[in-house]
């Protein structure tokens, strides 16, 4: 066997056997296969596509490539994974609330890059939060407190890491079975049981139409089941932002607020609904509304925001700031955006806004790059809101007055506008 017969079979379409899977996955993770092969078998994988067996093969070889957590002494552990977008602050509400009813949240997030969040930067906008623990530690926290939320460690599929940066270069990221196990392989290497996967569409999103956000989270779905971890896909809308809030100590403080009852109706319905498919699989109940229902609950008499103390206080993080958001640091100049005309906001689209904010500094164009963790946006007006011009629409955080302007300027011209009257967007599509 050889990586250049492997090349040659996928080329002319045919099905690649598991052994040659691994064969690649193992010989580029080691570095015996050298970029420009493994290139090309990308490519022809990007043209011809690969079916279900195939990408579960590819999906559970790329989980091996390093090390796979055991999180089975920890009980039924629901892992949930977002594709990502721009307000996307759920796993910060999310995971305090299912620890609270007593399910265990063993999960590792990543950084953002481009114009998406990312979950760890968001928790490190808390100071003194440590996202970089020992396994040991992790599983310790998860044991006593029924959570913890850290940062992927560096030998968590490897070969992952490898091929999806080498995807970026040659123009192979959108491309279902790639995504699908580039997903899969991350969650189960991460050791949960179940996962429940908010599959983002629309503007801010990967999957940009619904067709293909469905083509994916069937693919998500047949994987899991074919690597014997049970899997929920959630369609959610990512037209415009999510909530009211980007950038990361703005999202932590808009996230602190929703767990004291301050909820922004899109954020409700996407925390609600990912949280009740979590609690039925890991067989709290059956009942999606009763679900949803224990969890205001817990929302309501304290305990979630409690859990998400604990967190933040067996992680290092400086708990004061939970009980007083307004202690995080503002940004130096916040100024406000104005409505250009009267009328009803029409449109919003979360990828230019999310890519505001990072010429704010909020996000990054390279992985290498630092993050301000008090800049971004703040929303005062979305999609089906009724304004008069002059009104503020917007608030946006800069440290640096250029930079404020510009980007003042900059989402002026993103909001659109109509005289007739604008139906808010859904926020679950399916």
């Amino acid at each position: 066997m050889n990586i250049l017969e492997i090349i040659t079979k996928k080329r002319d379409n045919q099905i690649l056997t598991n052994e040659e899977i691994e064969y690649f996955v193992k010989g580029y993770t080691e570095g015996s296969i050298p970029d420009y092969q493994a290139a090309s078998l990308l490519m022809a994988i990007y043209l011809n596509g690969m079916n279900e067996e195939e990408t579960t093969n590819l999906t559970l070889s790329m989980a091996h490539s390093g090390d796979v957590l055991d999180l089975s002494n920890l009980g039924t552990v629901v892992d949930k994974h977002s594709t990502g977008g721009v307000g996307d602050k759920v796993t910060l509400i999310l995971a305090p609330i299912i620890a609270s009813l007593g399910v265990p949240v063993a999960k590792m997030s990543g950084r953002g890059l481009g114009f998406t969040g990312g979950t760890i930067d968001k928790l490190e906008a808390i100071p003194g939060y440590e996202t970089n623990l020992s396994m040991e530690q992790f599983m310790q926290n998860v044991q006593n407190s029924k959570i913890s939320l850290i940062g992927q460690t560096a030998n968590l599929a490897p070969a992952d890491k490898k091929l999806y940066a080498l995807r970026d270069t040659i123009g192979c990221v959108e491309n279902i079975p790639l995504i699908a196990s580039s997903i899969m392989s991350k969650k189960i290497a991460a050791g949960a049981s179940k996962i429940v996967i908010d599959v983002t569409c629309g503007n801010g999103a990967f999957m940009k139409d619904l067709e293909h956000a469905k083509q994916l989270s069937e693919m998500l779905i047949k994987i899991g089941k074919l690597a014997g971890k049970e899997t929920v896909c959630v369609i959610t809308n990512m037209e415009e932002p999510l909530g009211v809030s980007i950038g990361n100590s703005l999202e932590v403080i808009e996230a602190i607020q929703f767990l004291k009852g301050n909820m922004q109706e899109d954020v409700k319905d996407v925390v609600l609904t990912l949280g009740a498919h979590m609690l039925k699989l890991a067989k709290k109940s059956e009942d999606l509304e009763k679900n949803k229902q224990d969890m205001l609950t817990n929302i309501e008499n304290g305990k979630a925001l409690a859990k998400f103390k604990e967190l933040v206080e067996n992680q290092g993080g400086d708990v004061s700031y939970i009980n007083t958001p307004e202690k995080f640091e503002k940004a130096k100049y916040i100024l406000p955006v104005k409505a250009t005309k009267s009328g009803y906001i029409s449109s919003l689209p979360a990828q230019t806004v999310g890519e505001i904010s990072r010429n704010l500094g909020a996000g990054r164009f390279k992985k290498e790059d630092g993050i301000e963790q008090n800049v971004g946006i703040v929303l005062a007006k979305k999609v089906g809101d009724e304004v008069n011009k002059g009104e503020t629409i917007a608030y946006i955080h800069a440290n640096s007055e250029q930079k404020a302007k510009q980007a003042l300027e900059d989402l002026v011209q993103v909001y659109q506008y109509q005289s007739e009257k604008v139906i808010p967007l859904k926020s679950i599509l399916s």
